[in-house]
């Protein structure tokens, strides 16, 4: 097999393949024959198959019946062929993504708001599962993990360390989850009852945006080397999954909406908050097919591409303080600021009878539109009001439509809520409370902390990355700079038939075993 890091050049130099394979999980060839062997045994003893990125872009490539009957939240290695946008709530295979087209009635845009739900992953109800899965897969077919003796780490604020955890469960291997302690008592009774040992969820100081402090946790855990840090904000499997898993099944969504229009919308952009930046990666597709602007969002309350800025927030999903290394930002074509106070305070409204009621009786927002708004979490009403911005920034009409995803729904959040009402609405939230919160948070969006970014305003927030990833985390520079053209990022595709091509060689070697 010929090397495809060969192809890779930055800074005028040639990448070093050790660090595109080491630090970055971009290895294209077996680094270790012995611990391959390792996982396919393991595989073989815990039937274990793995699917390939083209049958999670595509599942029609899966057997229809493959995972018929299997409860989509066990932890049922079959579920692995669920890890893709096609499920609907019970688990079953759809032939086009759920989502939804928000109406001007509740976004106050002519544009179409087209959101893609991310609950209907299996197992942790989220789709940063298949973060998890992309990151985990290239380093299992090449040899770099072993599950017979290393232990996954899954740095993460929530969701990326419950998918972690759950595909390492299936694998048969210890999974270890690193989040902030402040984050939704949900993620944490999730993860109580999916680890092995207690002492795997690994509470780090602050809340969302204390992403150092998960660094620094890793790093120190690093020094065993039994651990296995899996770090979603430098993983490029993460951005080359969502590339071709998130990105098709984005299209799908807009030529589906597109066809019930005639044909007359254009897909003008894609809106996604950056945790680890994978998801954003999808917006690259969309660029490619459809020319579609990328729109980068983060909390107001943390202006770090906005005003190199600091600070905490809320908004459950999104990393800070940092430009992940996985984020084209060269490639992103806006950025959006949103506040927790509009995250928080709309989740109250969307999944309370007073708030719904309000919606459907007096702004007329049809009620099976209403009825969606329990799927939102705090990060998808943060990329739709991040929509909202773009549109009225961008003056966006009627036939120009946004797209974006929901991460995951309201059933994260019941804690978090109380605290809301506990806070600012005093135990209760009533009609004329929803219609303060429709008037601050939907009916005056401005575009305010807003950047349509100049080549001057993409190299400041690509430099920004330079502190974190070359002088804190060790990232080679010229690997760091290489990632300033888009040829980088093109060449990462070459990846997948690859990574497809040894999945499949695994799975034979493992059905070999059985």
């Amino acid at each position: 097999m010929t090397s495809i890091t060969a192809a890779h050049q930055g800074s005028k130099r040639q990448l070093d393949a050790a660090a595109l394979a080491g630090q970055l999980g971009l290895a294209d060839k077996i680094v270790d024959s012995q611990a391959l062997e390792n996982s396919v045994a393991l595989c073989a003893k815990n039937k274990v198959v793995l699917p390939t990125f083209a049958q999670l872009a595509d599942p029609t490539k899966i057997d229809a019946d493959y995972a018929k009957g299997v409860d989509k939240n066990a932890p049922d290695a079959r579920n692995l062929f669920r890890v893709h946008w096609y499920n609907n709530m019970r688990g079953e295979r759809v032939s086009v993504p759920d989502h939804v087209v928000l109406p001007s009635s509740l976004t106050g845009v002519e544009s179409p708001i087209i959101v893609m739900f991310g609950d209907r992953f299996p197992m942790i109800t989220a789709h940063k599962v298949l973060a998890a899965y992309s990151c985990l897969a290239p380093r299992i077919i090449t040899g770099q993990f072993d599950p017979s003796r290393h232990r996954a780490v899954w740095p993460s604020t929530g969701n990326y360390a419950r998918g972690g955890v759950a595909i390492s469960r299936i694998m048969g291997s210890r999974g270890v989850a690193v989040l902030p302690a402040g984050m939704s008592q949900e993620r944490f009774d999730w993860l109580d009852k999916w680890v092995s040992d207690p002492s795997d969820v690994i509470r780090t100081p602050g809340t969302e945006s204390n992403v150092k402090e998960i660094y620094d946790a890793c790093n120190e855990m690093e020094l065993d080397p039994k651990n296995f840090i899996f770090n979603q904000f430098c993983e490029f499997g993460n951005h080359v999954g969502h590339y071709e898993v998130t990105g098709r099944a984005l299209a799908n969504v807009f030529e589906h909406v597109n066809k019930s229009t005639g044909g007359k919308l254009r897909l003008a952009a894609f809106t996604s908050a950056t945790g680890s930046a994978g998801t954003i990666g999808a917006g690259d597709r969309l660029k490619d097919v459809y020319g579609t602007k990328v729109v980068a969002v983060e909390a107001l309350e943390c202006p770090t591409m906005l005003e190199n800025g600091f600070g905490e927030h809320n908004i459950q999903g999104i990393g800070d303080k940092h430009i992940p290394l996985i984020h084209n930002v060269m490639n992103t074509d806006v950025v959006v600021g949103v506040s927790d106070r509009a995250t928080d305070e709309l989740d109250v409204m969307f999944n309370s009878d007073a708030g719904c009621r309000y919606l459907a009786e007096r702004k007329g927002v049809p009620v099976e539109v209403v009825e969606t708004l329990k799927h939102f979490g705090f990060s998808a009403i943060c990329n739709v009001i991040a929509a909202i911005k773009t549109a009225k920034l961008l003056g966006l009409g009627e036939n120009e439509a946004l797209i974006t995803i929901a991460t995951d729904g309201a059933d994260l959040y019941p804690s978090e809520r109380v605290k809301t009402l506990s806070r600012r609405f005093n135990d209760s939230f009533t009609e004329i409370d929803a219609t303060e919160v429709f008037a601050e948070h939907l009916a005056t969006v401005n575009t305010d902390a807003t950047i349509d970014c100049t080549e001057r305003d993409r190299t400041r927030i690509f430099n920004l990355g330079y502190y974190t990833w070359v002088e804190q985390q060790g990232t080679p520079l010229e690997v760091f700079e290489a990632r300033r053209s888009q040829s980088f990022w093109r060449d990462l595709r070459k990846y997948l038939p690859v990574w497809d091509d040894l999945i499949g060689e695994f799975n034979r070697r493992v059905a070999a075993k059985k």
